[in-house]
């Protein structure tokens, strides 16, 4: 079995897109390519170069940071809506960190 890990919509728009290339889209792969093309904020280069930085922080999970990265949070609030379930959340230096980070974005 393949492992499992969690992708953000650029991902996804750039999975799918490869994919219609070479053959038909199923029903529910369509209306996820749709969605992340409508959604995606952010070109894979850009998703790559945010991902790296936000795990150099070291507070986020890789589903947390996905979510970060889909949402572009520009708000301490925002920040803590997406930790509201963990834990641990982060520190203010820390959900100031990651808003620095997400503005150079865009």
């Amino acid at each position: 079995m393949a492992a499992s890990r969690y992708v953000t919509l650029a991902e996804v728009k750039q999975l799918l897109s490869k994919e219609e290339k070479n053959r038909t889209l199923a029903n529910e792969q369509k209306v996820a390519y749709e969605h992340a093309q409508k959604f995606a904020k952010l070109d894979i280069e850009s998703v790559k170069k945010l991902h790296k930085e936000l795990e150099e922080i070291g507070v986020a999970s890789e589903q947390n940071i996905a979510k970060i990265i889909d949402l572009l949070p520009s708000v301490p609030e925002d920040v803590r809506l997406i930790f509201s379930k963990e834990r641990l959340t982060p520190e203010k230096k820390q959900i100031e960190q990651i808003i620095e980070a997400v503005r150079k974005y865009m």
